[in-house]
Parts: structure tokens; C-alpha cells; sequence
């Protein structure tokens, strides 16, 4: 009996280990997964470490027709100190830097409130509504500059920072998904909220909005990463160089001094920069509200 009672444990102590074992067991399907994405892994990081490699050398080597990762007259900070004295670089992020940071919480707070009107609230014309914001998705961006620019020289903002920021507020993608998400959210947590005598706005502010953290994280995010990138609005709705966007800027220092391979290549990674340092801080949740995106999604 005393053998047996003893046995017993160890049994059920190596089942859960046996399990992981199984569960770490490279299977044919793991390993095809894993193989392809190694090979998109790399389709994405040689054209980056090509860039890099690029924005590290002296314009001759850059220009050169033979292609050499290692430069014959060795690697050299030129073409990022040439960015540097022929532009204003810190003026340029800062000015793509608080453009980015409003546009993305004037969408939040926006698209946040239409899409929990559209999640909770009944009224006429509502499914007509949603019908329109879901046909606006697939409308090409470059249909509305000719409106939007005549709507911005009409309200006097032309070279301002609000003609690059108000015309990217509205995104119907993002009301879209954050609908579908608060869709997914039990009603039972608002009704007992009611009884509690709470109002429709603190609801939404102290039951909805905690509860999705993540994918406001991710709708975040993706807004930002977008004002970030847009090139041809803020080149389009400015030509004063104090209310210049990093790309804009980088792009006249281009224009002005003709093709400079490795300048810009500097230029690309010097735009890029801030998004890299974005995913590296804060990767898990970008991770998590993808994922949480794709489920509410479902």
C-alpha cells in the first residue's frame, strides 16, 4: 500500500511534464510554419540591412554599379551628418511628432464614441449609417485631396498644423473595428451598472473603455503609424518649412540636391527610426491587439 500510495504522485507529477514535451514536439506542420516565416523574416530584413549598409557609405561606393555589402573605402557617418546640416531635422520630428500624437487621439476619442453609439444605442437610420462608414473603407484616399484642400484653403488653414491634422481624424476602419469589438463586450456589466444609477457617458468611460485597453492600444497604434508615414497630405496642405512633417522634409532636401543614394537611404532610416524605437517599446501590445483585433473581427 505505502508503494503504491507513493507511486501514485509521481505519476501525476510526470503527465503535465510528458505533455510539454509532446506539446514542444517539432511536427511537420510546425516546421513548415516556422520555415516560412523565417523566409518572410529575411525578404523583410535584407532590404533594411541593404539600407542600413547604403546609408553607411560614401556616395561613390553607394553609387556604384557593383554590389558589395562591405565598401572598398569603408563604412562612414556622412550621409547622416549631410541630413543633419542641410535640414532641420529636429523641427521636422517634432512637427510629425505632436501632428501623429493629436491625430491619433482626436480619432480615438471620435471613433470610440461613434462606434459604442453604433454598438448600444438604437436609433433611426442606424443601419444606414453603418452601411456608409463600411462603404467609406473602400474609398481610395486620394479621391478626397481635391475636397479636403478646397475645404482647407475655404476655412484659412493652409500651411498650419490643424490642415495636416483634421482631414486624418476620421477613420472609418478604426470605428469599424472598435464596433465590433464593443459588440463583444456583456451587456449584463452596463445593465448592472444602470441599477447602480450610473449614466450612459460613465459607462462608457468607466466599464467599456477599461475593458478594451487592448484594442484601443492597437487602434492606437495603427493611427499613429499612419499620420506618422502620410507623406502626400502633408505635402499637399503645407509649404512652410516650420510646419513641415519629418517625410515632407526629408523629401525637399532630396529634391534639392538631386539623387545622393546614400543620403537617402539616411533620410529612409532616419523616418523610420521613431517607428522601429514604437515597436521595440512596445511590441507585446502591438502583438496582443492584433490578436485582439482579429478575434473581435469574428
Amino acid at each position: 500500500m505505502a508503494t503504491e500510495t507513493l507511486a501514485r504522485p509521481a505519476t501525476s507529477a510526470a503527465t503535465p511534464y510528458a505533455g510539454r514535451r509532446n506539446g514542444r514536439r517539432m511536427t511537420p506542420g510546425r516546421i513548415a510554419v516556422l520555415a516560412v516565416a523565417a523566409l518572410l523574416a529575411v525578404l523583410w530584413l535584407v532590404p533594411f540591412a541593404w539600407a542600413t549598409v547604403t546609408a553607411f557609405k560614401s556616395e561613390t561606393d553607394a553609387a556604384a554599379p557593383k554590389i558589395s555589402w562591405i565598401p572598398p573605402s569603408g563604412f562612414t557617418a556622412d550621409a547622416f551628418v549631410k541630413v543633419f546640416q542641410d535640414g532641420n531635422i529636429p523641427l521636422w520630428t517634432w512637427n510629425s511628432l505632436y501632428t501623429s500624437a493629436a491625430i491619433t487621439v482626436i480619432t480615438l476619442a471620435i471613433s470610440a464614441l461613434v462606434a459604442y453609439a453604433l454598438s448600444r444605442i438604437d436609433f433611426r437610420g442606424k443601419n444606414v449609417l453603418m452601411t456608409v462608414i463600411i462603404a467609406s473603407i473602400i474609398v481610395p484616399p486620394p479621391v478626397l485631396i481635391i475636397p479636403l484642400f478646397y475645404q482647407m484653403v475655404a476655412l484659412h488653414m493652409i500651411d498650419t498644423s490643424w490642415a495636416i491634422i483634421l482631414p486624418q481624424v476620421i477613420h472609418p476602419a478604426m470605428v469599424f473595428v472598435l464596433k465590433k469589438f464593443f459588440d463583444q463586450i456583456p451587456r449584463e456589466l452596463e445593465e448592472a451598472a444602470v441599477m447602480d444609477g450610473a449614466s450612459r457617458m460613465r459607462i462608457f468611460l468607466q466599464v467599456v473603455l477599461p475593458l478594451s485597453r487592448p484594442i484601443l492600444a492597437a487602434v492606437a497604434i495603427f493611427v499613429f503609424i499612419g499620420a506618422w508615414n502620410n507623406f502626400l497630405w502633408p505635402f499637399i496642405a503645407t509649404n512652410d518649412g516650420s510646419v513641415l512633417t519629418l517625410p515632407v522634409g526629408l523629401q525637399t532636401i532630396k529634391s534639392a540636391y538631386g539623387i545622393q543614394y546614400a543620403q537617402n537611404m539616411a533620410s529612409a532610416l532616419l523616418a523610420a527610426l521613431p517607428l522601429i524605437l514604437l515597436f521595440l517599446f512596445f511590441q507585446r501590445q502591438i502583438i496582443k491587439g492584433v490578436a485582439t483585433t482579429g478575434l473581435a473581427g469574428t
